[in-house]
Parts: C-alpha cells; structure tokens; sequence
C-alpha cells in the first residue's frame, strides 16, 4: 500500500527537487503541477492558483493549466496539446544550458577542459624570461670580477695590427694571498715579489689557431721603455732572459719586450698566479691527463705515474712548474704547460662543466677572480681564448715551442729565420708552416 500522499510519486519524496534541478535547495514552493487522469481534481489538491492551493512562484514560471485525462482543461476543445516541457523530464529552474537544457552545456560539479596550448605558451615565456635574466646576470656578475690592472697604452712603439687576434698568457710565480699551509701544501717556496714561469702567445685566426711557448729562459734585448708607475723613459736594459723583462716593470715591460723581439702585436694581456690556478683545476673537479712517462721532481713536489690519470689543484701546479727532471729542462716543461692548458680548457667547455651550474660558477668564480687581464679585454675576448685553446687540445691548431737555434750563456736563442717566417704567417692570418722545438 503506498503511505504516500495520493497523486504523489517515489520522485516526490524527501529533499529531492526534480530531476535536472541544478539548484542545491529548492527556490520556494517549487512543485511540480499534479496530473491526475480519469477526473478533475479534488477540492484541496488544485494547481497554483486553484482552491486551496499554493500561490504562483514569484520566479516568473507561466501559469499552467491542469490536466485531466492528459489535456489541458483551458484549451478549447481540450485538445491543444500544450506542451509545458513536463512530459519530456525538462523542470523549470534548472541551469540555462545544463542537461537537457536548451543549449547543452557541462555536467553540474565538472570544468571546462585546460587549455594546453595556452599553458605551453606561457610556460615557454617564463623559461625565456628566466634565462635571459640569469645570462644579463651572469654577465654583469662575471664582468664585475675581472681585474683589469694592466694598461697596454703604455707600451711605446708598436707593431701594426695584423689579423687575427693575439694574447699574451702569462702564468706568474707570485705567492700573494697565500698562507705559510698553502706554500708548504704546494711547494712554491717564500720567495717575495713575482716572476714569470710561463709565456705563451696564443693567435686565434681564421686559419687556425696557434699556441707558441716563450721559454722564459729565451736570450732577448730588453728595450726602451715608459715606466709603468713612474711615466718617464726608460731603459734600454740590452741582452737578458725574458722573464727579467717582467721582473724589472711588471707585464707592461714583457709586452712591450715580445713586440720588441718578434714583431708581432699584442692585443691582449691574460696572467694567472699559483694559488688561481690550482684553485680553478680543483673546482672542475681535475684535469686527466694521459702521460707517456713518469717522472718525479723534489722542487716542485711532482710524483708521476706513466698512464693515464686525473690531476688535482696541487698536482697540476707540480706537473706546469717541473724542468729539473727532464733533460731539456725549460723546453720539456714548456710543452706540458701546453698540454696542460689544452686540457684544462677542454674540460672547462665539456658539457658537464657548462650545463652544471654547481659545477660553472664555481669555476667561473676561481678563474675570475685569479686572474689579471688588460683594460680592454672582454668577457667574449675570455671566451675567444679559452675556446682557441680548446680547439688546440682537440687537434684543430697547432702548438709548438718558439724556433730555437741553439744556446748563449746557459740562455735559449731564438731562430731569427724562423721566427719572422712565424711572426709574417700569424700576422697575415695564414697557416702555420713553422716548427718549433
């Protein structure tokens, strides 16, 4: 037996508001008109509006008439077949545009489908923009550190310009900065002031890039030149070793000094001491390095396996500054400071150093800050050389020893022939058909 109202359905039980309502509680008196077939209907159980019956809902749903036998009793003949959209399940209230609706529309509770191609887009922005200010950053940041001490407008009398572009790197002797532990640590020694241990010009050209050791025990005429401190001409100081050019007046003198003697122009000045360069190979992470034979040196602190191996900070400085253990002394250790330097470069532009930044700025940050350069040089005049000097260790130059004819007084003398051969060829940027020793 249904304990139900009579007319009313299961449907029209408890809070339930018809099927397709989108509204969570029901907007007044919102009952759907009783249909009752068979007989009109009984006193108390009209329509809106009937006797006894609830008042029209304020929300402007049109009057509707009653049915008796399926028809709307206002219609004439009772035969209009008004439709009020009842019969079909649509309920007034719903959401214009939702189920059933006269539009469609989504389902109440979903959401509209993402818009990945906009999501894409904007993610693609915001990479660019980052990246473009971490490189501006970067630059200003690294440009910031170099320490551009050394005025090549004080050199006098100068070679033209050639092609290409010319660097003279210089690796000094000089302890400054260093504690008694790190001297004791990487067998320099005490000794006040600095010198040169290593010079190397290096032409990048577009046939080419070449690298030449200065032995700094090379027989040169050390000219007349204006004081780096104190302006007024000085000199000439006449026949010595190279490397007492820079003693004497610091890396002004040694530039105007190799001009002097082969030449060939300097366009750029790159020095770098002890403790920097030890400091840049520990930061990324060792240099290997493939040795042909073993050797050992007490001065320097080498002890050298032959094979392959990795160096560290205080074993490369040992392998650049060692020339007791080898028979042709400075000239054997020009050529591993070459070795080195190649491979040092090459490591610096692997992948793994550049795509890291844990493993980039650290590096960048020990190479900046040991090094001192000339007023002029730029982050990319940096990049150049180093990459220059990549290309050398990767078999795309040539790397040689300056042209020697032979000895005076315990000092290396240069082959005057060869070298303006040399000087001619780098300066009209053709290729190297020199050799050295």
């Amino acid at each position: 037996m249904n304990d139900w109202p009579e007319g009313w359905s299961g449907d029209n039980r408890g809070p339930r508001y018809g099927r397709g309502s989108a509204g969570a509680r029901p907007e007044g008196a919102r009952v759907m008109r009783q249909v009752r077939r068979g007989g009109p209907a009984p006193a108390g159980h009209g329509g809106y509006g009937g006797p006894g019956g609830p008042s029209a809902p304020p929300y402007g749903v049109p009057q509707q008439p009653s049915y008796v036998d399926g028809r709307g009793y206002d219609a004439p003949g009772g035969d209009h077949g008004y439709d009020n959209g009842y019969n079909t399940g649509h309920v007034y209230g719903g959401r214009t545009g939702g189920p059933g609706g006269p539009g469609g529309g989504y389902a109440h509770g979903s959401r509209p489908a993402p818009n990945w191609g906009r999501r894409i887009k904007l993610t693609a922005i915001t990479l660019v923009t980052v990246l473009l200010v971490t490189t501006v950053a970067t630059y200003f940041w690294a440009d910031s550190k170099l320490n551009r001490a050394v005025d090549l407008s004080k050199v006098i009398d100068r070679p033209e310009t050639g092609k290409g572009t010319n660097y003279l790197i210089v690796g000094s002797d000089s302890r400054e900065g260093m504690s008694a532990e790190e001297k004791k640590k990487l067998h320099t020694g005490s000794a006040a002031g600095k010198r040169t241990d290593s010079m190397m010009i290096l032409h990048v050209g577009s046939n080419g890039d070449t690298l030449i050791s200065l032995p700094r025990d090379s027989n040169v005429t050390i000219p007349q030149f204006r004081g780096s401190e104190s302006g007024k001409l000085r000199g000439p100081l006449g026949q010595n070793k190279l490397n007492a050019a820079y003693a004497f007046d610091g890396p002004e003198l040694l530039v105007r000094t190799v001009e002097y003697n082969t030449g060939l122009h300097i366009d750029h000045y790159v020095e770098i001491g002890f403790a920097g360069f030890a400091n840049i190979v520990d930061a990324v992470g060792g240099v290997e390095l493939t040795l042909d034979k073993g050797f050992k040196d007490k001065y320097s602190g080498a002890d050298f396996q032959a094979g392959k191996q990795k160096l560290d900070g205080q074993q490369a400085l040992a392998f650049v500054r060692t020339r007791h253990a080898f028979a042709a002394s400075d000239l054997e250790r020009t050529k591993n400071q070459q070795k080195f330097l190649a491979a040092l470069a090459h490591q610096v532009a692997t992948p793994s150093t550049v795509m890291n930044p844990f493993k980039l700025y650290p590096t960048m940050g020990a190479g900046l800050d040991s090094l001192i350069v000339d007023k002029d040089m730029s982050l990319w005049n940096l990049a150049s050389m180093f990459w220059a000097l990549k290309n050398v260790s990767g078999g795309d130059g040539t790397s040689m020893n300056m042209p020697i004819s032979g000895s005076s007084g315990g000092n290396l003398v240069w082959d005057k022939a060869k070298v303006k051969t040399l000087v001619d060829e780098l300066k009209n940027d053709q290729k190297v058909t020199v050799t050295g020793n």
